[in-house]
């Protein structure tokens, strides 16, 4: 029965929460409070624990909950029912655009979210350089990298990689 439950919330909280890993934590207090499968305190240890964890935090807190709950096989429940509706959008979604992709609107929605998606990118750079904005090393960096990503059309995992080593250079 338990692994029915933990089944069936976290498919809720795979399908209901947007806005990122943290999103699910009111999911999480809720199951605490309805099930008792873990305390309060427990579930501060939960998000901290998935913070601290490589990986997205909602899946994270997932694992960590299935693994409190009901074991190795209640975490890899948790996990997996917490994923299905997001990929299940993610198909029904590539499906859509695939079958669509030469469709006047589509084509311009895209290429309207591209720039979005570098402007994003972007400000999360500035968010996270801001503390350095004081080095001039770090400005100039960011000012070049900037430059090449209009000028050419690499990979965006080029500018990645060459930030981390000049990053690594200048710290």
């Amino acid at each position: 029965m338990i692994y029915l439950q933990l089944l069936s919330e976290f498919f809720k909280i795979g399908l209901f929460s947007f806005g990122g890993g943290y999103a699910t934590i009111p999911f999480l207090f809720h199951i605490s409070e309805v099930y008792g499968w873990y305390t309060l305190k427990e579930l501060t240890q939960i998000t901290a624990l998935a913070s601290i964890t490589p990986g997205p935090v909602g899946i994270n807190a997932a694992t960590y909950a299935g693994l409190k709950t009901a074991g190795l096989a209640g975490s890899i429940l948790a996990t997996t029912a917490e994923i299905i509706p997001s990929l299940i959008l993610v198909l029904i979604t590539a499906k859509l655009l695939k079958n669509f992709s030469g469709n006047f609107y589509v084509k311009s929605l895209i290429s309207t979210l591209k720039p979005i998606s570098c402007a994003l990118l972007t400000s999360v750079a500035i968010g996270l350089i801001k503390p350095e904005i004081g080095n001039i090393k770090s400005l100039i960096l960011l000012s070049v990298l900037l430059l090449l990503s209009i000028k050419s059309k690499k990979d965006p995992l080029f500018y990645i990689l060459i930030s981390a080593i000049a990053g690594a250079f200048i710290i």
